[in-house]
Order: structure tokens, then sequence, then C-alpha cells
């Protein structure tokens, strides 16, 4: 039976577009696994689709001081170790990483086992394990065109990005039955990715007056982010993290408020949702958001609001203008190309298979 091997993890943005290839390779008869850290959020994802899952020690590739610094190379050895042991018995065709600093160690082990690995890199510009792993990997996929130029030219391939089938096949009356929504007043959602964002989480409730009056919010705040003061109030339904409900959710969703990592930003684009982008500033991150949302304003995909410049009335505006903006976003979101990259990443996975 042909086997793959999945790696990636840190966030569900490395975890849930390995979802979209799972399911199609189990239905094509391939035997698939996943190796992932044992705390991260990739593992009670994917051992909820049905997967084996594999912990390894990792450690996290920071481009600052901490002291931790000093303790995670050894986490990372311990996990080459731990990776190369687990493929040896695993004996995968090949090996398919989305990134992130779990990724490091399983690539390696990869390498040294002779097993061959195709990376995919979602963001505007190369992550920092991935920019470490692109040297051993046999093809690098891409979601944007832009990103090419950051790879060596005989491994890049611009497939896009892997959208799961569920994602599109959301329920509105479910999301707003979920919900107790109405269909006489649109929903905004509100998603600040699987971590949270405590300053959009506070930009919302300040202005929650206000927004009620024009919207019903669907608000994703994160874990440990509900707020109990607002908890029950008509017209504002808060979530943790949802995951099945989703689609749902989308589905019954006029406009969304979001971060700008890759995977959400694509999967809202397949949806022709129309979207307002608040990216991670430089100083909480290495500014991969910032050039993604960029990416998509200048595409006309989206509006943008600086985290810098977000302040309850500055939030109420730009939501105004994203409804109001939403049809001509629709417009250009339905005439995209590569809204969807499962198919091109399935050839390139049973290409390398064969040969």
């Amino acid at each position: 039976m042909k086997k793959i091997v999945f790696t990636g993890g840190g966030s569900a943005g490395h975890v849930t577009p390995n979802l979209a290839l799972m399911a199609r390779l189990k239905a094509a008869g391939w035997d698939t696994a996943y190796i992932g850290s044992k705390d991260g959020i990739e593992k009670e994802i994917v051992e909820h689709a049905g997967v084996p899952f594999h912990p390894i020690a990792s450690g996290k590739l920071r481009r600052y001081f901490d002291v931790k610094n000093f303790k995670d190379p050894l986490n990372v050895l311990k996990g080459v170790g731990q990776s190369y042991r687990l493929l040896r018995r695993l004996k995968p065709d090949i090996v398919f990483s989305k990134g992130g600093f779990v990724s490091v160690p399983v690539i390696i082990g990869s390498w040294l086992n002779r097993i061959p690995v195709i990376i995919h890199e979602s963001d505007y510009t190369p992550g920092l394990a991935n920019k470490i792993a692109m040297p051993l990997a046999t093809r690098v996929c891409v979601t944007f065109p832009e990103t090419m130029r950051h790879v060596r030219r005989n491994k890049a391939v611009c497939t896009g990005l892997p959208i799961r089938e569920q994602i599109v096949r959301g329920k509105a009356l479910n999301g707003l039955s979920l919900c107790d929504f109405h269909k006489q007043k649109p929903v905004l959602l509100v998603v600040g990715g699987s971590l949270g964002a405590q300053k959009i989480n506070e930009a919302v409730r300040a202005s929650l007056d206000m927004l009620l009056g024009k919207f019903q919010i669907i608000h994703i705040c994160g874990k440990g982010n509900v707020s109990a003061e607002h908890e029950g109030r008509r017209g504002y339904k808060q979530f943790e993290f949802v995951y099945e409900q989703l689609p749902d959710l989308f589905a019954a969703s006029d406009a969304v408020v979001s971060r700008a990592g890759s995977t959400s930003i694509f999967e809202l684009l397949a949806l022709c949702k129309p979207m307002l982008l608040i990216p991670l500033t430089l100083q909480t991150s290495r500014g991969d958001q910032l050039l993604n949302a960029e990416s998509f304003r200048k595409q006309g995909f989206a509006r943008v609001l600086f985290e810098e410049d977000l302040t309850p009335e500055s939030l109420l505006r730009e939501v105004l203008e994203t409804m109001k903006s939403g049809e001509e976003l629709r417009q250009r979101m339905a005439s995209a190309t590569r809204l969807n990259g499962t198919d091109a990443i399935l050839r390139l996975i049973d290409h390398r298979h064969r040969t």
C-alpha cells in the first residue's frame, strides 16, 4: 500500500490544509500518518480526523532572545532522533510538510532516511522553518506566485492552497440556528485565528453597542477569551474555537473580520466572503500577515485595517465600508485563479510516488 506521512504544526493554519490532502489520499487508497508535537493544536485536529498521530519533541525557532533558545535546540535534536526512528518504522513513500517549527526535525529525519519530501509554504514569504527545510526538500509548493522568487527555480511550484472540501459545504441555516440568529439582519463573523486575537477582541467588545445596531455578530475569540459580561447577549454569539461547525458559520456570514494568516484568507477567498483583514504587526510577527493582507488588498479581495489604527470607531467604519463594497469584492474574488491547490499538490505527490 502507498504510504505518506504528514507534518506541520504550531497553529491551525499549519494543519488544516493537510486535512484536504489526507481525505483525498485516504479515499485513493493511501495509508496516512502524522508526526507532530505532543502539546500542539495539531494533535487534537489530526486525531479528530481519524489519522494516526505520532508525537515528537520539538523546539520553537525564535528570531529573538529568549532563555528557551538555549534549551530548544536540544529538543530539536531529540525530535530528529525520534523522527528518524519513526520514519524507519513507518517506511513512507513520501513526506508532506506544511511548515511550522515541528516540521524541521521530521524533514531532517526524512532526509537521513532518503525519503522524498514535499513542502508547502502558505505565506507570501517563507517562514523560518521552511527556509531551513527547503534545501532538503524535493519540491516546494507555494500559494502566492510572488513567493516563487524565494525558492530555487528547479524546486518551486505554484499550486495554491489546499482547501478542505467541508469548507465549501457549509449550510447557512445551520450556522444561523447554532447562534440563534435570523435572516433579517446581516451577520458579521469575527475570527482571530486558532490562538485568538486580544486587541481585536477588545475592539469588538468596546464597539459592541454600535455593531449590534447594524449586525448580528459571531465572535471566535480564542481559548479562554469568552467574555462572561457579554455571554448570552442577543445577537452576539461567542466561541473559543470552532472546528466542525466552522463551514456553517462561514456560510451564515455576510462579511468577515479576520487576521491575515494565509489559510484563513484563502478559505474566505474560495467562499467569496467580503473580508476586513487586521494583520499581525511587525512587533508580534515576522511580517508575513502584512504582506498577505497587502497582496489581497491590491488584488481587490479585501479591505485592510492595521492594528496600530484599530479603535472601536475605526473598526465600525471599516466594517461598514467592507459591507458597502461587498458585491465588488465578491466579483473580484469570483474571478480569481488558483482558489484550490489540492488537485495540483495531489498530482505532485502521485508523480513523485511513481518516479
